[in-house]
């Protein structure tokens, strides 16, 4: 899908010497404008990508096909995107394999989608489930336009399907090697996804905020029938490096989301109870949040005296 002459209604990224990148899809006919004077859509449709291109005004632009990583950051959006750093971190962390049965909730702009479709490969499988019609209407597009065929199809390991996966995950009797979980309860899908999930196969979400990360990760120790639940987040930061000049870069991507996974048990099996006591005070009179019932009378914090 990624090879050869560049095809009309195809997307471009253009980079200029400054560094500036502007992406847009190949009509036959079309003109390119910036401060740089303009660059026709033809002199791009049949080349092989990897060239550079002069603007009417001088500018000088370098030609390829997006990466993935860089297509979704610059989708048009209609909720938040997964950044690639996350995305790279659920692909590997949640060991999501050729030809593995995949379900995510929800879809969002389609960004994970698209990672999720590229390691699947072509006999695994993509089911995604989205509440909001109009969200759904522009991860099909943005995943249509990156993975679809030539012809306008969609790809044919993904399945988008509008509707609530607490609901009707379980009223389809599916199953699956891994669950996604990308929305603001995830906790709300929790039993949806144990009884959907393989043995062994891995629930993970995608959370913004602290109080989300521990609320899904208490409801995974109160319900019994997972691991004990991995958190953790990824911060990257780009260098300068020129001869020897070697420094941090003045910016890098920081805080964007936790990540949670825990894998599921056999049925009929818990794992093994944490011999660790928790904090002082984790579990104290000011948490309202599950209380696994091992630690019910454990965490009070400290009296004096």
């Amino acid at each position: 899908m990624h090879r050869g002459p560049l095809r009309t209604g195809e997307w471009v990224r253009l980079v200029d010497t400054k560094g500036r990148k502007h992406n847009f899809a190949l009509v036959p006919g079309k003109k390119f404008f910036s401060n740089k004077g303009s660059v026709d859509h033809d002199d791009m449709i049949g080349r092989e990508e990897g060239f550079t291109l002069t603007s009417t005004a001088g500018g000088e632009y370098l030609v390829f096909r997006p990466l993935l990583s860089e297509f979704v950051v610059s989708m048009p959006r209609g909720a938040a995107v997964v950044y690639p750093k996350d995305a790279a971190q659920i692909v590997a962390m949640a060991d999501i394999f050729p030809g593995a049965d995949v379900v995510e909730a929800g879809v969002g702009s389609g960004a994970l989608t698209c990672s999720l479709l590229r390691a699947v490969g072509p006999h695994g499988k993509v089911t995604s489930y989205e509440r909001r019609e109009e969200f759904a209407d522009v991860a099909r597009r943005n995943v249509d336009q990156f993975l679809g065929g030539p012809d306008g199809s969609s790809h044919p390991a993904w399945s988008l399907r509008l509707g609530d996966l607490a609901e009707e995950l379980p009223a389809s009797g599916e199953r699956y090697d891994r669950v996604i979980l990308d929305m603001l309860a995830p906790w709300e899908c929790l039993d949806a996804a144990a009884g959907a999930l393989r043995p062994g196969g891995i629930v993970c979400a995608y959370v913004a905020t602290t109080t989300q990360l521990s609320k899904f990760t208490e409801t995974v120790r109160v319900h019994g029938g997972f691991t004990e639940p991995h958190a953790w987040e990824s911060l990257v930061r780009d260098w300068h490096v020129e001869g020897l000049a070697v420094r941090p870069g003045h910016s890098m991507i920081g805080h964007t989301a936790f990540l949670v996974t825990a894998r599921r048990m056999a049925p009929g099996q818990s794992p093994p109870r944490k011999r660790r006591r928790p904090a002082p005070g984790a579990y104290g009179p000011d948490y309202t949040g599950p209380r696994p019932a091992d630690v019910a009378d454990l965490g009070e914090p400290p009296t004096s005296g």
